[in-house]
């Protein structure tokens, strides 16, 4: 339970990072940028593993300032991926 709580607020604060980074605007609300977050956390996560260790495992960053780094990476990939699935759906 303390581990889901965690990816929360790790989301929250990637998810929030990667939205004021990100050039445009961006639907959504808390939920929204969370959920973006939390995917980020993963994608960075996996990526991160991908480079250091050589092979693909889905795994999250951890709450900490490089896992937090590696969240909002994945978060700002994650919103470029949302932005050409809504963009061809428009």
């Amino acid at each position: 339970m303390l581990n889901l709580i965690a990816w929360a607020i790790l989301g929250l604060i990637a998810g929030a990072i990667a939205k004021a980074i990100y050039p445009g605007t961006q639907g959504g609300g808390i939920l929204a940028t969370m959920a973006l977050g939390i995917v980020g956390a993963f994608i960075g996560g996996s990526l991160f593993s991908l480079l250091t260790e050589g092979t693909i495992a889905l795994t999250a960053t951890g709450l900490s300032f490089g896992g937090i780094f590696v969240a909002v990476i994945g978060a700002i990939i994650a919103i470029f991926i949302w932005g050409l699935l809504t963009r061809r759906a428009a």
